[in-house]
Formats: C-alpha cells, structure tokens, sequence
C-alpha cells in the first residue's frame, strides 16, 4: 500500500495529522481558516480531534496541528468533492481495512493482555501500603481515555458516550464527567488537564477522565451486572 499519509498509531487508534492532509488534499484556502470550516460539521475536540504544537522542518518554527482520528479524515475528504479528495478517503479506507484485519486485531488483544498481566504482577509482587499504592496508580501511564476502554471491553451499544451516561447514572461520574474522589482515591481513574489553542488563538484548559486498569475492571464488572453484553469476536 502505497503511503500517501503518514497514519500514528497510538492509543488503539489511528490519527493522522491534519495540515499533512491539508496539503495532500491541496487547499488554497489558509490552514486556520480551512481547518475551522472544516471542524465546524459537527467535530468536537478531544473527541474527534486532537490540538498539539508542531515545528516546521524549515524554519523550526512552532505551528498549530491537530490529530485526526480516521473516521474524521475520511469525512474531511469526502467533503472536498475532487480528485484529491476521493483518492484520500480510498487511501483511508484501505488503512481501516488493514487495522481491521483478524491479524492486526489479534496483535492488539494480544498487546492489552500482556499490559493486564504486568499490571496484575506489579500489584501481586509489589504489595505495599495504601499510600504507596495509590501514589503508584497515580503516576502510572497505563490510564486509558474513556474510548479506548468502550473499544477495549466491546459491549453491544454501549461506546464512549454511552459509557459515560451510565457512569454519570450510576454516580461513579459527575454532571461533567469526572469521578467522584472517592472512585480517584480508589485507584479506578484519574483527572489530566490538556491544553488547546481556540479559533481566536486563546489557550483552553480541558479536563479529561483517565481510567486505570483496575477501574476497567470495576466497569466491567457494572456493565455485567446491569445486563450489557459484550460482542463475540
């Protein structure tokens, strides 16, 4: 396959970046000003799309760029209607096609139960008292965003924001989304901030909701309970 963009794959997902895409697809227009147009059918930031500062090969100056999950590149370049566009949605579909694949999804599963059983042997040979433990959840960086968890634990109808409904229903998550403290304190998830620029170049502050193994654990174990079946692969 012919590598027209560069894919990242990290996280369980794939993104690409969206000036790289920007000039692939050959827009005249600005890149702040298409990327605004562009981000305005319906996107949402940190869902869809991720902000981040780049440096420029050729004048090592610091520009803004975005991550693009793969369903959103694909709408990106459908909408262009030209030749350019059609030839990236292809060159996307192909890249979901192969990420699909039973040997790329094997390789995964394989990666998260290697991560579970490193998790498990920490805990089991590393028994220490509740202060240190919990110091060491919190510093540990194998917390997972809300939608890796959905893909990870795959029950039927239930994604990432139908995940946080039921966590918000079942008062293990707030009106905003972030756990009560005693779910923190726990070990179940943690509270980042990540930084984003805005359309008029100011700098937001977001609040995300990381889980830690053992809240996937404790998720999974709600989602049995309350009648959720997860696909058979």
């Amino acid at each position: 396959m012919n590598e027209l963009l560069k894919p990242i794959y990290e996280n369980g997902r794939i993104t690409f970046s969206a000036r790289e895409l920007y000039e692939f697809l050959k827009v005249q227009e600005r890149f702040s000003r298409w990327f605004e147009r562009m981000s305005g059918y319906g996107f949402d930031v940190e869902v869809d799309y991720t902000p981040y500062q780049n440096v420029h090969p050729q004048n090592n100056q610091t520009i803004q760029d975005y991550q693009l999950t793969i369903d959103m590149a694909k709408e990106i370049a459908m909408i262009q209607r030209n030749e350019k566009g059609k030839e990236a949605r292809r060159y996307f579909l192909e890249i979901e096609k192969a990420w699909n694949s039973p040997e790329k999804i094997m390789a995964r599963a394989l990666s998260i139960a290697n991560e579970q059983i490193n998790s498990l042997r920490i805990e089991n040979n590393h028994l220490k008292p509740k202060a240190e433990v919990y110091n060491q959840l919190m510093t540990s960086e194998t917390a997972l965003e809300m939608s890796e968890v959905a893909k990870v634990l795959d029950y039927k109808g239930v994604g990432r924001n139908t995940l946080f409904e039921i966590l918000r229903e079942n008062q293990i998550l707030r009106y905003n989304n972030e756990p009560y403290q005693k779910y923190v304190d726990n070990g179940y998830f943690r509270v980042i901030q990540t930084k984003y620029e805005d359309k008029f170049g100011a700098t937001n502050i977001n609040m995300k909701t990381m889980v830690y193994q053992k809240g996937v654990r404790a998720i999974m174990k709600l989602l049995d309970e309350l009648g959720y079946v997860q696909r058979v692969s």
